[in-house]
């Protein structure tokens, strides 16, 4: 969310948020939130406990009926209409309010909304545009279910990475893997793909898939079914494994925005280290571009790439160096 397009659309263009409870669908754990009576539904994890720590009432689900809604638009088209969808059920007859950036789409949705409701006004500043309108059953046509299967059977969430299909990437990791053995994690384990093909190594005991989007993770419960592995809706750059692990295999994120931010895939690296056993090793895929080698070799003794290609690189760690960590 802008805090400043918010602000200046209450302050100054005329918008006035109801009396009452009101949902706050995406809003980020920056920046000031509205006053009165509000709960934020998040599900990404960062940014859920950072929310909470600025106490902040915050939930994962609605548990309406509420007098209105914000929806702050993100990146993924089909989620950022789910959300509107719900905004308008619950909080029928309320004002919902819409907020997004050029580049999350905000244009294209002012035009599909159009269609369908009676805008009661709007404000564009920071690159954004910020508009709203009272609840209209019209909207519900945006309605998707919290999961539903792909063309390969598997079930996804609006919004998710790699929703249609695996991932290249994690296809290219998969393949490289040799025969695994003992316990391990998937950190950033998103809807289980590559958690699934881990798990078909009959030497690995036990698998902790750890999933910062809690719509990813509900995925990755019902497409793992295996007995060995188990589910954290964590942050990945901050968990800690109940026992140091033989071993980590990872599709990292790069990115929470539109821009590659490689510190985010420094980190998990970094926790990958913390949560090894002296002997334990690390596999990774990232995009070629991205700058992992120093940071491996700053927490690893040992560092090869094992398989790529021009836009993938497949990483071996091994032996995590307690001393530089």
């Amino acid at each position: 969310m802008s805090a400043d397009r918010l602000s200046y659309a209450i302050h100054s263009g005329g918008l006035m948020l109801p009396d009452g409870k009101v949902a706050l669908f995406g809003a980020s754990s920056e920046g000031p939130l509205p006053e009165g009576d509000v709960e934020v539904i998040q599900t990404f994890r960062p940014d859920y406990d950072a929310l909470i720590a600025r106490g902040a009432t915050v939930l994962t689900a609605p548990e309406g009926p509420y007098a209105g809604a914000v929806v702050t638009l993100g990146r993924a088209r089909d989620l950022n209409e789910a959300r509107i969808a719900r905004a308008v059920k619950i909080a029928p007859g309320g004002l919902i309010v819409v907020d997004g950036a050029k580049t999350d789409g905000i244009e294209p949705i002012i035009k599909a909304l159009r269609a369908k409701v009676a805008l009661l006004g709007q404000v564009s500043k920071a690159h954004g545009k910020c508009v709203w309108f009272t609840a209209d059953e019209a909207l519900l046509a945006w309605d998707r279910p919290a999961m539903s299967a792909n063309k390969d059977g598997d079930f996804t969430a609006p919004g998710v990475f790699s929703a249609d299909g695996a991932d290249p990437a994690s296809v290219a990791l998969a393949q490289a893997l040799p025969p695994l053995k003992g316990n391990f994690a998937d950190l950033g384990a998103g809807w289980g793909w590559l958690s699934r093909e881990i798990l078909r190594h009959e030497g690995v005991k036990s698998l902790h898939l750890v999933e910062a989007e809690k719509a990813a993770l509900d995925c990755a419960e019902v497409n793992v079914t295996d007995p060995r592995a188990s589910f954290h809706w964590a942050d990945a750059t901050r968990w800690t494994p109940p026992t140091k692990l033989d071993g980590v295999v990872m599709n990292p994120p790069f990115h929470t925005g539109r821009k590659a931010e490689p510190a985010l895939g420094q980190a998990f690296i970094a926790t990958a280290a913390k949560a090894l056993a002296p002997h334990g090793q690390l596999w990774m895929v990232a995009n070629r571009h991205l700058p992992y080698e120093q940071a491996l070799t700053t927490l690893f003794r040992d560092v090869t790439e094992i398989a790529g290609s021009s836009k993938f690189k497949i990483l071996h760690a091994m032996r995590p160096n307690r001393a530089k960590r």
